[in-house]
């Protein structure tokens, strides 16, 4: 006879009872119930995503928390230090054998050290024997490398302009490097399985790998922003600073049932901008100019005094790489930017401080939930119209 207690306890745990059965078939059958009872039982004291591990590099550490935090586990252990030459030093505090290991470092900050430790992290976890190494890079960095047309680095830069003044030729450079599919190469290398990203410079970065690549779109959470935030957003209208970003715009405009206007820059040389040509009317309503990132702003600067002289009411950035390096702050302050919206790809905490213009949307639970789906084998692309919450 069965015992009574763990009778009485099977209706309430699922207790597993003895196997009887004549059937050597029924039995086995009634074994391997029981099992699946007691390892469902098991996952209830036990991390609600077993086998993965998720470490954080130095570049953003509190996007790699509230990442963590989403998923309902802990931050993997690890330690980086550089010696007295400023050789990067890391190490793995837990065993990685057979995990699916996700490592956040976004291309900011430090963008070469940050680089560097990403690739040697990767590494350390794949000769550690992880099943699958993901690197989780929100800011992809060396993105506007990804092309031979285009001058290495920014054009505010001072190496731009004492090139500018020896009269180079800057409409053919077919010796700049294509820097993009360089650090593909590397983490390739390095060891990583796969790729997730956010709203890269140009999304045939992709095809430089031959790992599997999700590049996930802000575009979601800057519609959602933009109808929680915007009283009046009927009446807006979604501006390009650059032809580039075309196709972006139009998306959102298309979702919000707007129209849409860009922006046509024209460059003599580097560092001036010859012209602004707008194209699309943006009297009496709101301008929300949209573009992947800003670095020195000075792009989107120039044209919120073109939309504003074009009478536009109000003038508001979103951006999705807020990089703001130079003299972005202050060109910032001294702007006629309602507000100038930005997620936390990179860490945004000392330029909020510095400018109350700028506002934060938080993408976290875009990378949590992509690194869920990875994990479980599900599908991503759900992310690319929605922002789970």
């Amino acid at each position: 006879m069965p015992d009574k207690k763990c009778s009485e306890n099977s209706e309430q745990n699922d207790c597993v009872m003895p196997v009887r059965s004549a059937n050597p078939i029924r039995a086995r059958s009634l074994i391997r119930d029981n099992l699946e009872k007691q390892a469902g039982c098991l996952n209830l004291i036990h991390s609600r995503m077993p086998n993965i591990k998720v470490f954080s590099g130095t570049s953003h550490p509190d996007l790699a928390q509230r990442i963590v935090d989403r998923l309902g586990i802990d931050l993997g252990k690890v330690v980086t230090k550089k010696f007295s030459n400023l050789e990067t030093c890391v190490e793995i505090g837990e065993s990685v054998r057979g995990e699916d290991v996700y490592i956040v470092q976004s291309g900011s900050g430090e963008i070469n050290d940050n680089l560097m430790e990403l690739l040697i992290m990767i590494n350390a976890c794949k000769i550690a024997s992880a099943s699958r190494v993901t690197a989780v890079i929100p800011c992809f960095p060396y993105a506007r490398q990804d092309k031979k047309d285009k001058l290495a680095g920014s054009d505010d830069t001072e190496e731009a302009k004492k090139l500018a003044k020896k009269n180079y030729d800057w409409k053919f450079r077919s010796r700049a490097p294509i820097s993009a599919k360089l650090v593909a190469n590397m983490l390739s290398v390095a060891g990583a399985d796969h790729i997730i990203t956010m709203d890269l410079h140009a999304s045939q970065i992709q095809g430089f790998f031959d790992i599997p690549v999700d590049n996930l779109y802000a575009e979601p959470a800057v519609l959602k922003w933009i109808k929680e935030n915007i009283p009046e957003w009927k009446n807006s209208i979604i501006v390009s600073p650059d032809a580039g970003g075309a196709k972006r715009v139009t998306s959102i405009a298309d979702r919000l049932n707007v129209e849409f206007a860009l922006i046509h820059k024209e460059r003599k040389k580097a560092n001036e901008v010859a012209s602004m040509v707008l194209v699309g009317d943006v009297k009496d309503k709101i301008a929300i100019l949209v573009d992947d990132m800003a670095d020195t702003c000075g792009t989107i600067v120039h044209a919120a005094d073109r939309l504003v002289e074009a009478g536009a009411t109000k003038v508001y950035a979103i951006l999705t790489h807020g990089i703001f390096s130079g003299p972005a702050i202050s060109r910032i302050n001294n702007a006629c930017f309602e507000a100038v919206v930005v997620t936390n790809t990179i860490p945004q905490d000392g330029h909020m401080r510095d400018c109350p213009k700028i506002q934060c949307i938080d993408v976290s639970m875009m990378f949590a939930e992509a690194v869920r789906r990875t994990h479980n084998g599900e599908s991503v692309s759900y992310l690319f119209s929605n922002v789970p919450y």
